[in-house]
């Protein structure tokens, strides 16, 4: 697939506790804002073919047909935990890469408050809570007390990783938090489960994004600076909680970024700028790991360092990531992917990382009994 599929429009809603948005207007506004992005502009007839990503397992691919007006085309939903995003994404990539398509629009949606049930109904979780006694925090405070046994990082190591994003999150414009935290409030704030404290856990949110996308040779008429697709890996592993590598690392993130940088014939010393999955701010420094940034057990380093800042090396989540910016589920692959494309576009605004070339995206989605059984990694360049 390696440079065959363009992205020329994108469009984000301001991610937030929505009340006045019905889940079918905040997809028309992020619809109409990628409609508008497309530099020479594009029609909706031209579109071929839509991809819906979300968690909410009643609804089919009829849904997104009535905010976009996209009837008699296909459309189709995927659902994949956490990286339903990124995989509704990858999907479209791989129909237009295959030549079945020359344009698609993909679409990312979460409603997690005032719908019925609302996140506590989506089936994964509702197993775990209601029936485990199990949360998300509590996964993921297994892995923060593991690592710092394994590799000696420290609670304000998680601390940093807070600090950080809800310092980007404060410039970026559709950021769920707008509000730097500094690391005394992170340090002080309630434990949810030790050692992961209330800013250390990322906030549920309602949120829409969009992508518009076309086959390479077409994408000069869409728009003169074009964002391609240069690699894409996704993998699952096992949902046994004890079989990820005692807790300190994430198999089908480094299988899906393997498959991704094969692809693309890049390695991870290439990437310029990456949005992560970082659902609990311990997950970003698994993830510097597991996506090949630094050695096992050195990810604490990486935060301690300054290297993952708006202005250091390699940085990470300029947007805030999902500490800051919020995680609808659906919504939120489609939103890095929107990111990203801004970001080597030059037109990120206050979070623009100088001379960005190569951007990566990534999500890990839960299992039953595990986190991150399921891992999906792009890379775009200019």
């Amino acid at each position: 697939m390696k440079n065959k599929v363009a992205v020329v429009g994108a469009g984000i809603i301001d991610f937030g506790v929505l009340y006045d948005k019905s889940p079918d207007m905040m997809m028309e506004e992020a619809y109409i804002k990628a409609l508008q992005s497309v530099d020479n502009g594009i029609q909706p007839q031209e579109i071929q073919a839509a991809w819906l990503g979300t968690l909410r397992g009643r609804f089919t691919g009829v849904t997104l047909a009535h905010p976009t007006g996209l009837f008699k085309k296909p459309v189709s939903r995927v659902e994949n935990a956490c990286a339903t995003g990124n995989d509704a994404f990858r999907h479209a990539c791989f129909a237009i890469a295959a030549g079945v398509y020359d344009t698609a629009l993909v679409i990312g949606y979460e409603k997690m408050h005032d719908e019925k049930g609302g996140l506590i109904k989506l089936a994964a979780i509702k197993d775990i809570w209601m029936r485990r006694a199990r949360t998300m925090p509590s996964f993921f405070a297994l892995r923060a007390t593991r690592h710092m046994h394994l590799y000696g990082s420290k609670k304000e190591d998680f601390a940093l990783v807070a600090v950080k994003n809800r310092h980007n999150g404060a410039l970026y414009p559709h950021a769920h938090f707008k509000k730097e935290v500094t690391l005394e409030q992170v340090m002080n704030a309630p434990i949810i489960s030790w050692p992961l404290g209330l800013f250390d856990c990322c906030p549920t949110t309602d949120g829409a994004a969009a992508v518009i996308l076309c086959k390479a040779e077409i994408a000069k008429k869409y728009t003169d600076t074009p964002v391609y697709v240069a690699g894409s890996g996704l993998s699952v592993d096992s949902w046994t909680l004890g079989e990820d590598e005692s807790l300190v690392g994430f198999p089908a993130s480094k299988e899906a970024s393997r498959q991704a940088y094969k692809m693309a014939g890049l390695q991870p010393k290439d990437i310029d700028v990456g949005e992560i999955h970082d659902c609990f701010s311990v997950t970003e420094i698994l993830n510097y790991e597991d996506l090949g940034f630094c050695e096992k057990g050195q990810g604490h380093k990486l935060i301690q360092e300054g290297v993952t800042a708006l202005d250091g090396e390699k940085p990470m989540n300029p947007s805030g990531g999902l500490l800051a910016k919020g995680h609808p589920i659906g919504a939120t692959g489609v939103a890095q992917i929107a990111e990203i494309f801004e970001q080597l576009r030059g037109q990120a605004g206050k979070i623009q990382i100088a001379d960005a070339q190569i951007g990566l995206t990534h999500n890990i989605g839960v299992g039953r009994d595990n986190t991150g059984s399921v891992s999906c990694v792009h890379i775009l360049t200019r």
